[in-house]
């Protein structure tokens, strides 16, 4: 790596959207939780998320700082030390609306499942930057059952969304890694294709499916919210109802209508985009998912910009992982996709996912930071020159 200073190696673009980010949240979050904060204290949850934001800081910082090849020599022990803690969940987890995701550490609950999102990320990197092909379809069966393993935890617990997750972040890095399109199609579009079939054939003629009917009624009840609008379709419901009450330029975010009666579960959480376009309206919220599209924008051009294949990975895992969770959470808000339960990155409240986002950040700054001059072109053993692109797929 040429000698850069510190001023020329930071990524300003990837740190502002960040900042601005989290720092609208933090508006949104206090006018959404008025309706659940004390009289004495009302920016409780405010103050709480500015030292999730002071810690997703300083892991930022980390992640950023050390060179990510040390990361990669880490990656056996990242990815059992990820397992062992989703382990610890399921013996010792704290139990909340049905299901055990989290681990209480002080006065404070962490989200193992979370956490293991960056782990993912980085040993698949590995994983698959000391494969030389995914030509065959032999090829997959270790990458596959590399993340399968997690994920049979995560399902555990239970946490659908999560699962998804770990789905949207496989798919992104086979493809970069050079699994050709027709197999994608196969794999990821058929899969998804079987899974919709699956779920028909349960509803229609009882074919058992490994899933808990909360889950399953969650997965479809936004097709139909007001078959069961006192129940599984009220969070959706409502979400519509805040969105559209927001009209074009909101209720501004001193105050809002729906969230302070309380109307809207989960609209400081994973309903927070809901809070969102009630209270800045289309235009604000239309402005956020832009600062979103940039942020993915940034993502995909750092790993384009990569010195070295597991770098480009590492930023292609990033990248999917925030493209999934905020077209889930803002679809779901919007009530276009279903109900999974996904955080809106650095939006939503809650110091696992903040944590989480602001490795992921720093992943991004790291391979920013250590780039090639040129774009990163892989290694084609063929007579005929490359074309300079990151990746081919057939």
């Amino acid at each position: 790596m040429q000698h850069q200073s510190i001023r020329q190696s930071v990524d300003y673009l990837t740190l502002a959207l960040m900042y601005v980010l989290a720092g609208v949240s933090l508006f949104v979050i206090a006018s959404a939780t008025k309706p659940l904060t004390p009289p004495t204290d009302p920016l409780y949850f405010v103050k709480r998320q500015i030292i999730w934001i002071i810690l997703g800081t300083g892991v930022m910082i980390l992640t950023a700082w050390v060179d990510y090849e040390k990361f990669k020599k880490l990656s056996p022990y990242i990815y059992w030390a990820s397992i062992a803690l989703l382990g610890v969940v399921l013996v010792h987890g704290h139990t909340s609306l049905g299901a055990q995701r989290w681990i209480k550490v002080g006065p404070f609950q962490l989200q193992p499942s979370e956490f293991a999102k960056i782990a993912i990320i980085i040993t698949l990197a590995t994983h698959l930057s000391n494969k030389k092909q995914l030509t065959a379809w032999r090829d997959l069966v270790s990458p596959l059952l590399h993340v399968a393993l997690p994920m049979l935890f995560i399902l555990k617990q239970p946490d659908l969304g999560t699962t998804l997750v770990f789905v949207a972040i496989t798919a992104g890095m086979l493809y970069m890694a050079g699994l050709p399109g027709w197999k994608m199609l196969l794999l990821f579009p058929g899969g998804l294709a079987t899974v919709i079939l699956w779920i028909y054939l349960h509803y229609r003629f009882h074919v058992p499916i490994p899933m808990h009917q909360y889950q399953l009624n969650r997965l479809t009840i936004f097709l139909h919210p007001n078959r069961d609008p006192l129940g599984a379709g009220w969070n959706v419901i409502q979400s519509r109802i805040a969105i559209g009450t927001g009209g074009l330029f909101g209720g501004g975010l001193i105050g809002s209508h729906t969230n302070l009666l309380g109307f809207l579960p989960e609209s400081y959480t994973d309903f927070i985009y809901a809070a969102i376009g009630e209270q800045l309206g289309f235009v604000g919220s239309m402005a956020v998912l832009f600062l979103y599209l940039l942020l993915v924008a940034r993502g995909i051009y750092i790993a384009m910009r990569a010195k070295d294949r597991y770098g480009m990975l590492l930023a292609t895992g990033v990248v999917a992982m925030f493209a999934f969770h905020v077209l889930e959470s803002a679809g779901m808000a919007s009530g276009i996709m279903p109900v999974a339960g996904v955080p809106l990155p650095f939006m939503s409240y809650g110091g696992s996912a903040f944590l989480t986002d602001s490795a992921a950040v720093g992943l991004l700054l790291n391979v920013w930071r250590r780039r090639k001059v040129q774009s990163y072109t892989p290694t084609v053993t063929t007579a005929t020159p490359p074309l300079p692109v990151v990746y081919s797929n057939k």
